[in-house]
């Protein structure tokens, strides 16, 4: 069964931003990066287990091409994408943001 995924302001805007990022450096890069978020999203949805955990029950998927992580919180038929960031960020930006996770 694929999980439905439900992507976290604070990630969508993460997003937005790298988008911005790399379509101002090369013209379409964007878009690759965008076509290499949803195949790792695609892989989440059908196995969200399948990425180590990272951050309490938070876990950590790579992207093969960009130099980013997607990290989540499975529970039950739903994947929380929580953020989508570069790997030379600060960590405590993935870490505060799983620690304040509530998706009630």
């Amino acid at each position: 069964m694929t999980a439905t995924l439900v992507v976290q302001p604070e990630a969508e805007a993460d997003l937005k931003e790298a988008y911005r990022w790399y379509q101002a450096q090369h013209e379409g890069l964007g878009h690759d990066l965008l076509t290499e978020v949803s195949r790792v999203f695609s892989r989440i949805a059908v196995q969200p287990q399948r990425y180590p955990l990272v951050h309490g029950e938070a876990r950590r998927a790579l992207l093969r091409r960009f130099p980013y992580v997607v990290l989540y919180v499975a529970r039950a038929e739903r994947v929380f994408v929580l953020a989508v960031l570069h790997q030379r960020r600060n960590p405590n930006i993935a870490r505060a943001r799983s620690r304040r996770f509530d998706p009630d």
